[in-house]
This record gives C-alpha cells, sequence and structure tokens, in this order.
C-alpha cells in the first residue's frame, strides 16, 4: 500500500520550527570546533549531547541500524558517512547532516563546511550547491510541483559543469524522517506531485564536483563519488506555503561562528 502525504496543521508546523530551530542550533556548535585534528568521532559526540541536553533526540541514532547521531561524509562521500577516529585536515570538505526529534516532531538539515584552507574548485562546489538549495526552496510554494523543485537545482548545478545525484532524494520531513512526497534533485518543470500547503518537505541538493555516479559502500550506508571528486550537500526543513516558502531550519548559527572565525 503506498504511503501517503502527511499534511501538517499550522500548530504541527510550528512544533516542526521548534525542532528544526534546535537542529540548526547543533549545526551551529559543531561549526565552532570543525578544524584541522578534530575527529569526526567528537563532532558526533557533541552533537548527541547537545541534543540530548536541551530535550531532543538524535533522530538518525539507531534509525534502520544507523549507529550514529550524525552523517559526516568528507570530501568524495556524498553522504551517509560513518563518524570515527580519522582526523579532519586542512583543505577537507566535511558534509554534516543531522536530524533531530523533539516533541515527537522531526527536523531534518545538513551544511558542507570547509576546514581550513579550501581550494578554490572546492569552495565554487560548495557555493553553487548552497545556490541551488535556495532556488529548489524557491519553487516550494503551493500550486506548482516537485518537478520544479528539481529542474531549479538541477539546471543551477549543471550549468556549472556539475553532476547531479539521481539515486538520492529529498523527501517529506515532520512525523516520520522520510516521509512522502520524493523531492528529486532533477526533473522537469510542472511535472511531479503537486505542492500544497500542509506539506512539510527537506530539500536537499547533493551536488558533484565530477560525475553525477555513485557508489554504495558494503558498510550498506555510505555513498561516494565514483570518480573520486568531491561532492558538497545542503539541507533544509521547509513548509510550502502560499506565495513564498517558509523555511523552518537555518544556517545563521554556522554562519555567525564562521564570520567569528574568519
Amino acid at each position: 500500500m503506498a504511503k501517503k502525504i502527511h499534511y501538517k496543521s499550522a500548530e504541527e508546523i510550528e512544533l516542526i520550527r521548534e525542532s528544526a530551530l534546535l537542529l540548526s542550533k547543533t549545526l551551529g556548535e559543531i561549526a565552532k570546533v570543525i578544524a584541522p585534528g578534530v575527529t569526526t568521532k567528537k563532532l558526533n559526540d557533541l552533537a548527541e549531547q547537545f541534543i540530548r541536553d536541551n530535550g531532543g533526540v538524535p533522530a538518525f541514532l539507531n534509525y534502520h541500524g544507523f549507529p550514529y547521531s550524525l552523517c559526516i561524509s568528507p570530501n568524495d562521500q556524498v553522504v551517509h558517512g560513518f563518524p570515527g577516529d580519522k582526523e579532519l585536515r586542512d583543505g577537507d570538505l566535511i558534509s554534516v547532516d543531522c536530524g533531530v526529534i523533539l516533541n515527537k516532531y522531526i527536523s531534518d538539515s545538513a551544511y558542507t563546511f570547509g576546514v581550513g584552507e579550501v581550494s578554490e574548485e572546492n569552495k565554487n562546489l560548495m557555493r553553487v550547491t548552497q545556490e541551488c538549495l535556495a532556488l529548489g526552496i524557491e519553487k516550494a510554494v503551493a500550486g506548482l510541483r516537485v518537478g520544479d523543485i528539481g529542474y531549479a537545482v538541477q539546471h543551477h548545478a549543471e550549468k556549472h559543469g556539475y553532476g547531479v545525484v539521481k539515486e538520492l532524494v529529498g523527501h517529506g520531513v515532520g512525523l516520520e524522517l522520510h516521509e512522502k512526497p520524493e523531492v528529486p534533485n532533477y526533473g522537469k518543470r510542472g511535472s511531479g506531485t503537486k505542492l500544497e500547503e500542509g506539506m512539510v518537505i527537506a530539500i536537499e541538493p547533493m551536488i558533484n564536483a565530477g560525475k553525477a555516479g555513485v557508489k554504495f559502500w558494503n558498510d550498506g550506508w555510505t555513498v561516494s563519488t565514483v570518480d573520486g571528486k568531491s561532492s558538497a550537500h545542503y539541507e533544509h526543513t521547509v513548509a510550502v506555503r502560499k506565495g513564498k516558502p517558509d523555511v523552518l531550519s537555518t544556517f545563521s548559527y554556522i554562519e555567525e561562528v564562521l564570520e567569528r572565525k574568519n
């Protein structure tokens, strides 16, 4: 039996917003400590502690057996990387994906950080991927379709010569971590599920510096680029509204930290 879309009430959207606020603050805490020499396990443990200290639960931990609170994916890893004892190195790109359950409501967000001095190529990839996210979010309004979001992301990424990951997609979120509808980062304008008020979706461009293709690791989770080139990943939880989207998560906490670091 096909899953139905969970439409959220105004009250539920505010509860998802509270969950997303805690998640956004968690990523801000991660931003404070990202530096060469720090292990990805340390980032994972910090995030879990911060979420729990603020009354939440890590949404990823034990989800279908995933053993960590964060997905941490460096360089050519696209998503779902395992935290571990490996230390961050100067020049690394590191995608940090986090989910939070607060008062039973779930949010999902991701950000790709540069560690130390990052190459111009990687800076451009990060910038364009964030632009893809912004362009996709612009289309998250009632009356448009999922294909409009995917087209906006794909067109911008491919215009810059980047590969758009097809095997992994955004999704509905709020009552469960992954709900209907799927929100691909590619598509045709005017196609796919119609966007309606009450939908809450995670929009998450995964953009590769080289080829679009990916490979799946034997650990059952980690996904990396086929050509070993870098990948970037940004994600927001967004409520569909009439006229303009309502972005429930925010990168403002991360940006404040990065501005202070610079």
